[in-house]
């Protein structure tokens, strides 16, 4: 059986520079949907059929899980009035439900289908983003414009970061990521700029130009932020480019503490500290770092060691990761001793390692006395009234 995709209504609104059928083409393509037609009968009655609303704004998840339940309808919350907006049915009841999708007077759906809202039909938590996120299910009007793209923006946006990504970057990037989207201009484009600022970063901290090589380092993870927004806000993501962004955040922090330890010995000849072995423990620290953090995905809690307790996600803020490391690297040149920055990234990335290693440590102990483990985020109520300091941190971000 194949599910086909037929759009209704179209916005003529269009949101991160895309119309209404484009934002939806393209995330029925991600789910692996490339029919999407426009007569019903078309197909074999043993097909089903996807029907949306094009005038509303649509949480990918809803779709997604949407698919999974045939012989159902999604309706706006109760709040919202309760209006249905698609509908996941046998081609043979497509035609009917077109009708009353499309508000046709007299008609009325078949008594076998069931019906959800966004809360649901989809979870509230997302684990790749690893925050609190409600789905939505927005109508798009030219008044809410800017709200939904705000929306599409904050709702991209990691909940569990480094204090950087988190609060320094998310206006800046907005207006970046606005920009390059009303260009045309691409995630993988992006991300190019972002490996040429890597190589420029570290060609200038190697001749010892530490000022000039932050200002590059600083704006490459500035765009190593734009670039994953831009392509969640224009459904603009790929495996290659996934694979492009995660190698160069990879390899790019041991490689800039690297030549900036070769870049010290032009700035201080004959100076005594060993900077050989600053950089091993760098390396040796990031390398058992990443290691405890695959482990635990794969062997005790998939969601990540950083969304296991509210402690390990307050630690994601400023463990010894690039942009944390960065801060002490700029603190260590201000204070006129790049070479202490540099052996201030080393300390604290040990500390950083050997407390991962603790946590994982704990969590195998917790998993053989307890059982399995589980993300906090699993006992998040969406709708508390009075929510904690980590819940209020570390949920959706309101740009």
């Amino acid at each position: 059986m194949t599910v086909h995709a037929l759009i209704l209504a179209e916005a003529p609104i269009r949101l991160w520079g895309l119309s209404s059928r484009q934002r939806l083409e393209r995330i029925l393509k991600k789910i692996n949907i490339t029919s999407v037609i426009d007569d019903p009968e078309s197909v074999s009655r043993e097909d089903s059929i996807l029907l949306l609303r094009g005038d509303y704004l649509y949480d990918e998840r809803l779709i997604r899980n949407l698919v999974q339940k045939s012989g159902t309808v999604l309706q706006t919350a109760a709040e919202a009035g309760s209006r249905p907006v698609a509908a996941h049915v046998a081609a043979t009841d497509a035609l009917l439900v077109r009708d009353v999708l499309d508000g046709k007077s007299g008609s009325a759906f078949p008594p076998s289908l069931s019906f959800e809202t966004p809360q649901t039909l989809a979870p509230t938590y997302m684990k790749q983003l690893r925050k609190i996120d409600p789905p939505y299910l927005l109508p798009i009007v030219e008044e809410n414009r800017e709200k939904l793209e705000r929306r599409l923006f904050s709702g991209s946006y990691k909940g569990v970061t480094d204090l950087v990504t988190k609060w320094l970057w998310p206006r800046p990037a907005q207006v970046v990521t606005r920009f390059c989207a009303n260009r045309g201009i691409t995630p993988n484009m992006v991300t190019s700029v972002s490996l040429v600022l890597v190589i420029i970063a570290g060609f200038l901290f190697y001749h010892g130009h530490f000022a000039l090589g932050l200002a590059a380092a600083w704006g490459m993870t500035f765009l190593d932020t734009v670039d994953g927004k831009l392509a969640r806000v224009t459904v603009n993501s790929s495996y290659f480019g996934h694979i492009f962004d995660h190698a160069i955040d990879l390899i790019s922090p041991p490689f800039w503490y690297l030549v900036w330890g070769f870049g010290l010995a032009s700035w201080n000849p004959g100076m005594s500290l060993s900077m050989v072995d600053a950089f091993w423990l760098i390396f040796i620290g990031y390398i058992a770092g990443r290691m405890v953090e695959g482990i635990f995905k794969k062997c005790l809690e998939p969601s990540g060691i950083f969304c296991w307790r509210p402690i390990d996600s307050y630690f994601r803020l400023i463990t010894g990761r690039r942009n944390p490391n960065l801060i002490l690297l700029t603190l260590g040149l201000i204070a006129g001793r790049p070479d202490l920055g540099l052996v201030a990234v080393a300390l604290w990335t040990v500390i950083s390692s050997i407390f991962l290693v603790v946590r994982l440590a704990t969590g195998f102990a917790l998993r053989i006395v307890k059982g399995p483990l589980q993300s906090w985020f699993l006992d998040i109520d969406p709708d508390e009234k009075n929510p904690t300091l980590a819940q209020r941190c570390f949920s959706n971000n309101r740009v």
